[in-house]
Order: C-alpha cells, then structure tokens, then sequence
C-alpha cells in the first residue's frame, strides 16, 4: 500500500493511471498551478507546527506528547489529501493517522527513533526534514514552471512537440548558463530520483484491454511532478495561462487557444473560450478599416447565399476573390470608399 512519501503511480502513453483515476499527462501539475496562496500559507503553517513539536518529543523522550504531535501532523495530511496525486491513490491512511501512537507503542521502535544514530532515527529525521520543507519546495517547483511557461512557452506561435521541444531546449540552454552562479559546486540537471518497473495494466477506458505501463515509485510529490510536466511536453501536453481569467488550463496534443474552457468570471454559462471569442471579433471590428468592414458584410452575405444553395461553391470562391481584389485596391486608394460599396453590392 502507498505512503505520503512512497507512492507508486503508473505511465502509459499519453497518461498516467492514480488509482482508479486516468490523467492526460501534466493535467495534475495544471491543478497544482492553480492552487491559491492561501493553500500554501495554511500548509507552511501546518508543518511549521507540527516538525519542531516532533523534535522535541524525540528529543526529550517524551511519550506523552505522541497524541498531540499526531494531531498536527493529521492537519498536514489533511490538506495533502486535498490534492491528486493523494487522492486518488490507495495510502495506508491508518498508519499515516496513528504514526506515533503505534511508534510509542512499540517499545523496541521508540527506542530506536528516540537514540541519535540509529536506522529509525535517521529515517525520522529525513522524514521531518522533508516534512519541514514540503511547502517551500512545491511552490520552488511550481514557480519554476510558470515562470518558464511564461517566458519561454507563451511567446510560441505553434503549440506542437516540436515547439515544446524548442522552447525547452531555450530555457535549457539558458539555466545552464546560470546554473555556475547559483550552484557553483554541483552539476546542474533537469533529474528526480525514481525506481521504475514495468508492468501490464488494463486500460481504464471502455476497451479495458492490456497495455504495458511504467510504474515509478516517487518518494516526494514535487518528484511526481516533474516527470507529470516533462513527460506531458514530451507528448505534446502543456499548461498554458488561460488570457481570459488566469488560471492555467492544460493544451494536449498540440490543440492551440489561449482560453480555457470553464465558465468565465461573471458569466453563468459562457465559458472563456466564447468570451474571448467574441472580444477578440469586437476588437478586429473596432479596427477594421471602412474597406474591410464592407468587405466582411460582403462576405458573410455571400457565405448565407451559398450555404442557402443560391450559389454553387465555384461561383463562391469567384465572388469572394473578386471581393478581396475590390478591398485591396480600396485600401490602395484606388477605389473610394462608395465605389467599393457599390461593386460588392453588385455581387
């Protein structure tokens, strides 16, 4: 059964399988985007409670703090259940409720959690220092992702692999050049440690039929979440910034729009994608020049003609290219404004 710090989640394709749960490839790290400051505040405040009245039990020994260290760090896992991975997943909730409680029970265990040095203290020790900086490394991760979608992946004009592929590969270069002034004695990488196997799985779609899987097992979410955003750019999946309200919303397999498709703030039923449909046509309307707006009430009248069977689609295309040489000489000052109405109306 998986842990908070030892989870397994399985990668086919295009998506990953959490649980009884099927994702498109870097949807978990477009919620975790989305997450509010708020959310981080209460779980910094959270760990911020709960590690150092840890370490104070072990320190001291003291086996009656256990009931009242649990209950803060069941605050933490609280708000971790709030989030994919965790969610979906089948943790072992009942030790991860009752951790010290069963450690202070165990008499052989508490005294080696309790005795610097020993196996069961360091583990306990790597925990809370993970535990301790839990909130710090996610929002580390996170903001490194939007600041790099931002830079390097907004100013795209295609969204396709190979477009990802050139935009990592940019920032790539980029951090390497950096990577000596902020790490002057490490080597810098894109990496995270996983054990990984292969394994058959049947598909969670309607077919349920037998696919190969990968099935990482991570020690950490931020861990999780590299290889969810790597590995959905890999497949042409991206988080993008939607223009109307935001919040991120995730691109697959090259599908380029800058808008989500959730309902728009102060609207019921219109979603972002139909709002900034429509303030994008408002906005190419209030730039039009008068010879494109004649233009494009000459087109739309012969697009209902068509449509309507009134014109065959050879006569269409003839009207309309006549039409956009009429605009053309308009816009060249060779036809008057009048004179250009007049031949559209012709058509």
């Amino acid at each position: 059964m998986d842990c908070f710090d030892r989870f397994s989640i399985f990668f086919s394709g295009d998506k990953l399988i959490a649980g009884r749960r099927t994702y498109p490839l870097g949807e978990i790290t477009t919620e975790l985007l989305n997450l509010k400051d708020e959310w981080f505040v209460e779980l910094q405040k959270c760990t911020d409670n709960f590690v150092p009245a840890a370490r104070e039990m072990l320190e001291s020994k003291n086996e009656k703090a256990a009931l009242n260290v649990q209950e803060r760090l069941n605050a933490v896992w609280d708000l971790l259940l709030e989030l994919p991975p965790y969610r979906d997943i089948s943790l072992d909730i009942r030790t991860a409720y009752h951790l010290f409680p069963v450690l202070v029970s165990d008499s052989e265990k508490w005294q080696e959690a309790t005795t610097p040095g020993t196996g069961g203290r360091k583990h306990i020790d790597w925990f809370l220092d993970m535990m301790g900086g839990l909130s710090q490394n996610l929002l580390v991760f996170l903001n490194q992702v939007d600041a790099t979608l931002t830079l390097y992946f907004e100013p795209l004009g295609k969204r396709t692999k190979d477009a990802y592929g050139f935009a990592f590969t940019h920032w790539y270069m980029d951090a390497l050049k950096k990577a000596p002034i902020f790490s002057p004695d490490a080597d810098w990488e894109v990496s995270t440690e996983v054990a990984i196997e292969f394994v058959p799985v049947n598909n969670l779609d309607e077919t349920h039929r037998p696919v190969i899987a990968e099935k990482l097992q991570f020690n950490s979410l931020v861990s999780f979440l590299y290889a969810d955003f790597y590995r959905g750019l890999i497949h042409g999946n991206c988080p993008r910034r939607c223009h109307n309200c935001g919040k991120y919303f995730l691109l697959t397999a090259g599908y380029n729009t800058c808008y989500c498709n959730n309902i728009a703030p102060g609207e019921t039923s219109r979603t972002c994608r139909k709002v900034g449909a429509h303030n994008k046509a408002e906005k190419e309307k209030a730039s039009e020049t008068p010879a494109q707006r004649e233009y494009r009430k000459a087109y739309n009248r012969l697009k209902v003609r068509k449509n309507r069977k009134k014109i065959s689609n050879d006569e269409w295309n003839k009207k309309v290219a006549q039409a956009q040489e009429w605009k053309e000489l308009a816009e060249q000052g060779k036809l008057s404004d009048s004179e250009l109405r007049e031949k559209l109306a012709g058509l």
